[in-house]
């Protein structure tokens, strides 16, 4: 009989898993070019240059290339004038040929970031962020036009894993705009029971220690100890921190908001970081610009 040390979780390949939701997007942009000669656009809006936020664009430029998407590419300089952006966005909202805007956040100080993603239109918002498409996802029997590519991908990740949502026990670690609140509405939508642990919930231990999935996006390392999973739970780690390392070229490497070593012997599934939800979240962005694309070109 094998001793319970031995037991090592599934890790979730979201690498494999993007790959798969990007071949079925390109053979439907493929089917959309053939019918009706239109392809999906997507805008890639990037302020100055920070070198995350220029790796991160790059990555979805070279996405759309992959699937045949058609990438508008908008760089801007740091000291941009607000106007002069809002201006950017309102000619991209009215270019047919443009089915989905995404501004590359964190934007710098001197521009006001919920003005700038209420602006984008509500057809276009492919990063699922207008606050009237955050609105709907809260509301039951409301469907928003699209929902935020990362939270979508954590749900992706558990229903192509086999996981099914109804009726379980769910902690969502984090209360961010981008993920922790709209997981949890997602989650909610699916019928889990959810409960949302933040920097201010006392022993947050004690409700992770129930959940048969945790979905951690706190931003701090490894806070998350295998001794805190539920035998068998799945396990999402959105969490994406740079820990020193000498050994690495670099100095650092990445690790989730979960000790990913501990966990895989308590966990039932459990996805890496990186390889897990990142690649999720660049696909979703394709997903939602493809539907986008198909609601105006008439499929």
């Amino acid at each position: 009989m094998a001793s319970p040390s031995d037991h090592h979780a599934t890790v979730i390949d979201g690498k494999a898993i993007a790959q798969t939701i990007r071949s079925e997007i390109a053979s439907e942009v493929s089917i959309l070019s053939e019918k009706y000669s239109k392809v999906p656009g997507l805008a890639v809006v990037i302020v100055g240059c920070r070198k995350d936020s220029q790796s991160y664009v790059s990555m979805k430029r070279k996405a759309c290339a992959e699937v045949g998407i058609k990438s508008f590419d908008i760089d801007l300089p740091e000291d941009v004038p607000e106007a002069e952006l809002i201006a950017k966005v309102d000619e991209l909202n009215a270019n047919p040929q443009v089915h989905g805007i995404l501004v590359q956040l964190p934007l710098p100080k001197h521009i006001n970031e919920e003005k700038i993603l209420s602006q984008i239109s509500l057809e276009k918002d492919v990063d699922g962020f207008h606050p009237l498409n955050i609105g709907k996802l809260a509301m039951k029997g409301r469907d928003p036009l699209f929902l935020p590519c990362t939270p979508k991908g954590c749900l992706e990740l558990l229903s192509r894993s086999g996981i099914s949502i109804k009726g379980k026990k769910a902690v969502v670690v984090g209360r961010s705009n981008i993920v922790g609140l709209p997981v949890s509405l997602l989650l909610l939508k699916a019928d889990a029971t959810v409960t949302v642990v933040h920097s201010r919930t006392p022993d947050p231990e004690s409700y992770i220690r129930e959940a048969d999935i945790v979905i951690a996006a706190a931003g701090q390392a490894m806070m998350i100890k295998g001794s805190w999973i539920k035998p068998g739970a799945a396990v999402i780690d959105v969490g994406t921190n740079a820990v020193n390392d000498p050994s690495r070229k670099s100095g650092y490497r990445l690790v989730g908001d979960v000790d990913f070593q501990e966990a895989c012997k308590v966990a039932g599934w459990i996805t890496p970081v990186p390889g897990g939800v990142g690649p999720l979240t660049v696909a979703m962005l394709l997903q939602n610009t493809l539907e986008g694309a198909k609601r105006v070109i008439g499929q």
